[in-house]
């Protein structure tokens, strides 16, 4: 019988933690005979995988496995890339699917003046459908903030079976009480508050020391 295949992503802004979620995943995943793929440059992995090509299966797929997230959670950032990708709102299609027939869609922005500018975009989520069949991806793991799992919930409308793990150090992804990176974001930006107030009350003291020898 044929492995069970999941797929990971990660898209948006980085955060601290995103590496030990991808580690800890595959970790599960190896212990329960479960193959594993990320996808690398967020959902433009799905947009963008021609595999037809030479280099594009390495350029946006890295099988993971145990040896090769072993250190990943101790640096930051994220060892799959992001991107800021939404396959429903593609401003230019890939050169290998230039000219096919997509859902496309034009919206109008006010400018300076009263002018107005249009801005076509394609819907490709067919694409991405194909490419998670073609490499036998049955469940699909997102990390991301609002727009990365807005499109998670539209691919989860089509059927496709997705976790989404919300990442925002301002944790403001809707319908969440914890986001992956806040805690962080919080003490660092705690224990900076704290730096620079020591800095300040050290610089008044001596001020105050300069006009009042006492």
């Amino acid at each position: 019988m044929a492995k069970k295949c999941i797929g990971i992503l990660t898209g948006g802004g980085d955060v601290p933690g995103l590496n030990s979620v991808i580690k800890t995943v595959t970790y599960r995943s190896n212990e329960d005979d479960i193959e594993i793929f990320g996808l690398r440059r967020g959902w433009e992995a799905l947009t963008h995988l021609n595999l037809e090509g030479p280099t594009s299966r390495s350029r946006y797929v890295m099988p993971l496995n145990r040896e090769n997230t072993r250190t990943i959670d101790r640096r930051g950032g994220t060892v799959l890339h992001s991107s800021r990708t939404n396959p429903s709102k593609m401003r230019k299609l890939p050169d290998h699917v230039a000219g096919k027939d997509f859902p496309a869609s034009v919206s109008t922005r006010g400018g300076v003046g009263g002018t107005t500018s249009a801005t076509k975009t394609w819907d490709v989520s067919g694409r991405v459908l194909a490419n998670l069949s073609a490499l036998g991806i049955e469940h699909l793991i997102a990390l991301g903030g609002g727009d990365t799992l807005s499109y998670a919930a539209k691919l989860d409308e089509l059927g496709v079976k997705i976790i989404a793990i919300p990442k925002m150090m301002d944790n403001d992804v809707r319908n969440t009480e914890y986001c992956i990176g806040f805690s962080t974001a919080i003490t660092r930006a705690s224990d900076a508050i704290q730096l620079v107030t020591s800095s300040f009350l050290s610089s008044m003291r001596l001020s105050s020391e300069r006009r009042d020898p006492d």
